[in-house]
């Protein structure tokens, strides 16, 4: 099996207590998002874990402790993007994100370590040449700590509409995306990194920038040192090249409030869920309740 923590929500950033806790615990809740009444248990025993992929802006409170995971397989998605906090309220300062970045490679090695520069989108003050520029710059400071960057272009969902300001931003179309590929590979080429692209159906070939499986049976394979037998996970988007996996995190319960961000989509259900939030509950969102009926959760 293997883990995704979380596309739904930043555990690492906020809820490392708890993931530790069901670590130690050896399993943990997930509810089904489809019957909020039928509660999956996840065996969190390393033998049946072929990999955990890590999704986070910031994994300082989590990589303290990573000891506790030396067991299993892990690799990080880490996004780094060049928007303020007119877009991600509450992302902490870039450069002590980088500085993250850079110690968590450190710990671990470069090639567990994909930087993220997504979602990609443009604002009557954020335009091409704004891109080029910081990706020139974040390129330049992450190149001795990773090998693959990783992008994707907004997708402009209806949930994310609810959070972002009338007319702003904007999608960039396939001239826009040319034009700027011309610009990015260079600059990775430059730094020794490869681009690779999430669930776009954009061809950029001839740029050197393939599509990417973020959750990559081959990177996992290599890690847990066996092949896998899994498939392409149906539940994603079309042109996603992720690998099944069982996501643990739970929608509407991230604190770092991204505008853009398709995982919240109601602020109210937000702080309501985070008080809900008990470090010691085997549920990443409150605890079971009397009708709650617990599933073993096929391996």
């Amino acid at each position: 099996m293997i883990l995704s923590v979380s596309r739904r929500t930043d555990i690492p950033a906020f809820f490392s207590e708890w993931f530790y806790n069901r670590i130690a615990a050896g399993f943990l809740y997930v509810k089904n998002p489809f019957n909020k009444n039928h509660v999956y248990n996840i065996d969190l025993n390393p033998e049946k874990i072929d990999c955990i992929v890590f999704w986070t802006k910031n994994p300082s409170e989590l990589i303290h402790r990573l000891d506790m995971i030396k067991k299993y397989n892990y690799y990080f998605q880490f996004t780094i993007n060049p928007y303020n906090d007119s877009l991600e309220r509450n992302v902490p300062n870039k450069n002590e994100i980088i500085e993250t970045f850079a110690q968590l490679s450190r710990k671990i090695g470069r090639k567990r370590v994909m930087w993220r520069y997504d979602p990609i989108l443009l604002t009557n003050e954020i335009d091409l040449s704004y891109h080029i520029r910081y990706f020139e710059e974040i390129a330049r400071k992450l190149a001795p700590f990773t090998e693959k960057c990783i992008i994707s272009f907004l997708d402009m969902y209806k949930k994310c509409e609810l959070n972002l300001p009338s007319g702003s931003p904007y999608i960039l179309d396939n001239q826009q995306i040319l034009f700027l590929m011309e610009s990015f590979q260079p600059i990775a080429e430059k730094h020794n990194l490869t681009i690779e692209t999430c669930a776009e159906e954009i061809d950029l070939e001839e740029f050197g920038v393939r599509h990417g499986s973020c959750i990559d049976s081959g990177l996992i394979e290599n890690l847990a040192r066996h092949q896998l037998k899994v498939k392409k996970d149906k539940n994603q988007r079309k042109m996603c090249g992720c690998m099944q996996s069982v996501d643990i995190g739970v929608y509407n319960t991230c604190s770092h409030n991204c505008l853009y961000c398709y995982a919240n989509y109601n602020s109210g259900m937000v702080r309501e869920n985070l008080k809900l939030h008990d470090p010691k509950s085997p549920l990443l969102i409150g605890n079971l309740k009397p009708n709650d009926m617990v599933i073993e959760r096929k391996m």
